[in-house]
């Protein structure tokens, strides 16, 4: 019998690659999020292409009610659960002078609660089996956070906190169960195109961009290897470390690289969607619109098998980067 995993946010982006990541592998795949026809075409596609079972459960992460019912229908189902991923996010590129409390309320719902929701529906389950592994889905801008995305970056932080207060608690109670978590570099995913945006300009990830597969096989290797935490990109790596050297420094190079860095020179279109509140319908797939830009490799098993080798590497890159950002902020 296969294994199975549920993934959240399976609809598109890393979600959608990840679902196809662990179908490839030959698991079965509960598919969680929001907009019922894509979810459905994703799971149809993965039965099509890998034979395994594919389960749409529309879902709202921030409901902790629902993902509970998602979480039991995927057992009366598909069967027990042995790996959960929580990948479900919502941003705002705006900055905070033009943000509700409304938008903070919602983003931080389906972006740090929508994991402690999947985490606790998952752990219930697993305690009582004493086997299983959660991924919660972390980011660079969990570490430094940058300008324009005050309610994600603050939900990332948010994870981290929780993902390690209850990873000692797992330790306490002695259980066989493995909590990892993944912190991402910017991806090409179709965020960019709906979420909710007042800036005016349309928004793209700060390069260099990583296609959602880079993710999705960091996230399989997490769920399948003891791993605690990993980095996934040498962007990643850098940012994380060079906050924890030089985060003033950083705090005025965001002030101005931050903004420009996150949106392009194109006017954003009246009518552009926002999946804030509602989801955006369309034919959405794990891709965005940065294919020609997106690297398909990245330096992340570099980063779990090689630690020592990468962190002198980093150290080499970050000096430089500090130096580089030393001379720009004198000349600004």
């Amino acid at each position: 019998m296969n294994k199975v995993v549920v993934v959240t946010g399976a609809g598109a982006g890393a979600g959608r690659a990840s679902a196809e990541e662990f179908a490839r592998h030959g698991w079965d795949v509960a598919l969680l999020s929001r907009e019922p026809a894509r979810l459905e075409r994703a799971a149809a596609e993965l039965q099509r292409k890998y034979g395994v079972r594919a389960l749409a459960i529309p879902t709202d992460v921030a409901d902790a009610e629902r993902v509970e019912e998602a979480a039991s229908r995927t057992e009366a189902e598909l069967g027990p659960i042995d790996v959960w991923v929580n990948v479900a996010m919502a941003t705002v590129f705006a900055p905070v002078s033009k943000l509700t409390a409304q938008e903070f309320e919602r983003g931080t719902k389906v972006t740090y609660l929508g994991q402690v929701h999947g985490t606790m529906a998952a752990l219930s389950r697993m305690r009582a089996r004493n086997r299983g592994t959660i991924v919660n889905v972390g980011s660079a801008l969990g570490y430094r956070s940058v300008p324009l995305q005050s309610i994600y970056c603050g939900a990332k932080f948010a994870v981290r906190g929780f993902t390690d207060a209850l990873r000692s608690e797992i330790i306490h109670d002695r259980l066989n169960v493995h909590l990892t978590m993944v912190d991402l570099p910017a991806l090409n995913t179709p965020q960019f195109e709906w979420a909710l945006n007042k800036t005016g300009k349309r928004a793209q990830p700060v390069a260099p961009i990583f296609q959602p597969e880079v993710a999705a096989r960091a996230i399989y290797f997490a769920a399948t290897h003891k791993r605690r935490e990993i980095w996934v990109g040498f962007p990643t790596v850098k940012a994380i470390l060079a906050n924890f050297i030089a985060p003033g420094l950083l705090d005025r190079y965001l002030a101005k690289a931050g903004y420009e860095g996150q949106l392009t020179d194109e006017p954003l279109p009246p009518d552009a969607p926002a999946n804030l509140f509602e989801p955006v319908a369309g034919d959405y797939s794990a891709h965005g619109r940065f294919d020609s830009e997106a690297k398909s490799a990245s330096l992340e098993m570099c980063a779990v098998r090689h630690k020592g080798l990468l962190c002198a590497l980093a150290g080499i890159g970050i000096a430089g980067g500090i130096g580089l950002l030393m001379r720009k902020s004198r000349s600004a």
